[in-house]
């Protein structure tokens, strides 16, 4: 999708470069062209929150890693808000500006999980971890392992963490190798072009099936219990991105 590959390859300080250019609306900072999330992000809201219940609880301890400036955020700020929630936000202090500040709000600018004394201070306090449309730009950025490890390390008994938005490239090449698929295709593109779909190659820096099933052995090895789950049907990149429920006992 040539609109996406605008954003591709790009990380933590590009992030930041984004979050004060003044020339891009808000879902550009983030990453993403006006018409992948505009209109949209109320939806995937309420898909977040059919995931993660324990954001409808009432007064629960709340992390948001790389939460970006787009109306998302500002939608979990609302409601931990009106479910006393305290919210620990992890960004970069650009991204975080342009979010506003309330009493119950800490904002700790950082690149997660460069941010020890915040992690100290929550291990296996944290109610529920919000990490949406982020991991793709950690497996570049960082230590893969080392984020998951960390964030596992702050759930609380009964925590849950939802990994969002999650562009598995498998799932991607099974859509568009469908009938379904190569019909998007045609109808998004406006020619006849099939989508070229090349299996069993191995494609570096992109997230896969092995990354998603490696991610849910190791919360599971680890006494966790986790799952891979779709979007619904009604979110923008439904078909070809999933997400990721790891649930504390």
């Amino acid at each position: 999708m040539p609109a996406l590959n605008r954003f591709a390859n790009i990380g933590f300080e590009d992030f930041r470069r984004l979050a004060v250019d003044e020339s891009l609306s808000d879902y550009e900072r983030i990453g993403f062209p006006d018409s992948y999330r505009e209109g949209y992000e109320a939806s995937i809201f309420v898909d977040i929150l059919s995931k993660l219940t324990n954001l409808s609880s009432e007064g629960a301890r709340v992390l948001d890693i790389g939460p970006g400036c787009s109306e998302l955020p500002r939608l979990l700020i609302e409601q931990c808000r009106q479910k006393s929630h305290s919210l620990l936000l992890v960004d970069s202090a650009e991204m975080l500006n342009r979010l506003p500040d309330e009493p119950f709000i800490t904002k700790e600018p950082a690149r997660y999980p460069d941010c020890v004394d915040l992690i100290e201070q929550n291990q296996g306090k944290v109610d529920a971890i919000v990490c949406y449309s982020v991991i793709q730009y950690v497996i570049s950025d960082a230590s893969l392992f080392g984020f998951f490890d960390t964030a596992l390390s702050l759930l609380a008994p009964t925590g849950q963490m939802l990994i969002g938005d999650v562009p598995n490239l498998s799932k991607r090449k099974r859509f568009f190798a469908s009938e379904t698929g190569i019909a998007f295709h045609k109808e998004f593109t406006n020619t006849e072009d099939a989508p070229e779909v090349v299996f069993n190659c191995l494609e570096s820096g992109q997230i896969d099936d092995a990354i998603v099933f490696a991610l849910l052995q190791r919360a599971r090895t680890a006494g966790f219990n986790s799952y891979v789950m779709p979007q619904h049907s009604s979110l923008p990149m439904a078909n070809r991105r999933e997400d990721i429920l790891i649930v504390r006992p």
